[in-house]
């Protein structure tokens, strides 16, 4: 199974403060910003500006998710909440070659998919520790598939 690190994303609730923190603070470069009136937050994409160096630049119109530079995704939730419990940690993300073959080898390892690839291009897992991981599938969506199509969510992602 080919696997590709993309990003770690971390709920924040001051965006203000936290962009002091990463960007002032530890040099972070700002990638990508995207904002979701019908889900009410939004999204910062950071890297270093070497990794966005090395890997030529961030392209004009390019999901930060179909790069090749670690990032760290602020997301800023608009309405307030308690983040309490490690819930302001939210999940690692890594981009596979194919997302059912992937589910279908964690599905045989006994892991639960707590968000099934319905879609043909996400799904979510969790570690044995509980961390919530995050699988895009590389390159565009994969035509929906069953079981996968109508599987339903379990549990939390």
């Amino acid at each position: 199974m080919s696997i590709q690190y993309l990003h770690t994303m971390v709920r924040v609730s001051d965006i203000d403060a936290s962009l002091k923190f990463f960007c002032e603070g530890l040099g972070l470069k700002e990638v990508s910003r995207m904002d979701s009136e019908a889900g009410r937050f939004t999204l910062v994409f950071l890297a270093t500006p070497e990794d966005v160096e090395r890997m030529g630049g961030m392209p004009e119109g390019v999901s930060p998710t179909q790069t090749d530079i670690p990032m760290v995704e602020l997301t800023y939730n608009w309405d307030p909440e308690d983040y309490a419990g490690g819930r302001n940690f939210g999940h690692l993300a890594y981009m596979v070659d194919d997302i059912y073959g992937a589910v279908e080898r964690l599905q045989e390892m006994g892991v639960t998919i707590n968000r099934p690839p319905r879609d043909g291009r996400m799904a979510f897992i969790r570690s044995p520790d509980g961390i919530s991981v995050e699988l895009l599938q590389k390159g565009e969506s994969l035509a929906p598939k069953e079981p996968w199509a109508s599987a339903e969510n379990i549990g939390a992602w």
